[in-house]
C-alpha cells in the first residue's frame, strides 16, 4: 500500500527533500535578506535607513514556513552580530538604534511562516493580510527597541521608526501579494501545487 505524501504547505516544501536542501534554503533566505539590506537609502531625520530587508524577510518567512524562516533569520542575525557585514549598508555587530528590527525579523518570520503554512500565501488578499501582520511584528520589536535605545518617547520612536516607512512597506506588500500567489499558480500549472 502506497502512502500519499502530504501536500506542500509552503513554497519551500517543493525543494526541501533532503537535509542539504533544507540547509541551503535556510542559508539562502539569510543571504537574500543580507543582499536586500544593501539596497538602502539613509534618511537624514531618522537613524533607521529605508531598505528592502522587510520585503525579503516577509517573502522568506512565507516561502520557507515558520521553522525554516526562524532559522534563516536567526542565521542572518547571528552572522551579522559575529561580524558578517550584511546588515543595512554593510554594517554588522550588536546593538544600535535599528537592531530591534533585526530581532523583529525573527518574530515576523515565525508569524508569517505559520500563517503561510495554513494556506495564507496563495491569494493576493490573504498574502496582503499575512504581510501586514508580519510588518506589525517587525515594527513592534523595532520601534520598541528604538524607543529604549534613544531614550525617546513613544511619539518620537513612532515618528522615527514607523511613520516614514509606511508607504514603502505598502508598496513592498503589494509586490509580495502579487509574487507569492503567482508562484503558487505557476506550480499548479506544472501540476506541482496543492
Amino acid at each position: 500500500m502506497a502512502f500519499a505524501s502530504p501536500a506542500p504547505r509552503v513554497l519551500a516544501d517543493f525543494a526541501s527533500k533532503t537535509a542539504i536542501a533544507q540547509i541551503a534554503l535556510v542559508l539562502g533566505g539569510a543571504a537574500f535578506v543580507g543582499i536586500a539590506a544593501q539596497i538602502a537609502i539613509p534618511l537624514p531625520f531618522t537613524p533607521v535607513p529605508l531598505t528592502l530587508q522587510t520585503f525579503a524577510v516577509l517573502l522568506t518567512g512565507a516561502a520557507l514556513g515558520s521553522l525554516r524562516g526562524v532559522l534563516s533569520m536567526t542565521v542572518y542575525a547571528l552572522a551579522g552580530v559575529l561580524g558578517v557585514p550584511w546588515f543595512s549598508e554593510g554594517s554588522s555587530g550588536w546593538g544600535g538604534a535599528s537592531f530591534g528590527y533585526i530581532l523583529g525579523f525573527i518574530l515576523a518570520a515565525f508569524i508569517v511562516g505559520k500563517l503561510a503554512e495554513r494556506g495564507n500565501s496563495t491569494t493576493p488578499l490573504r498574502t496582503t493580510a499575512l504581510m501586514v501582520i508580519g510588518n506589525i511584528a517587525i515594527y513592534a520589536v523595532g520601534v520598541s527597541w528604538l524607543k529604549v535605545s534613544l531614550d525617546a518617547s513613544w511619539a518620537t520612536a513612532i515618528s522615527l521608526g514607523l511613520t516614514p516607512f509606511l508607504i514603502g512597506d505598502a508598496l513592498k506588500i503589494a509586490l509580495a501579494a502579487g509574487l507569492l500567489p503567482l508562484s503558487w499558480k505557476g506550480l499548479e500549472k506544472l501540476n506541482l501545487g496543492r
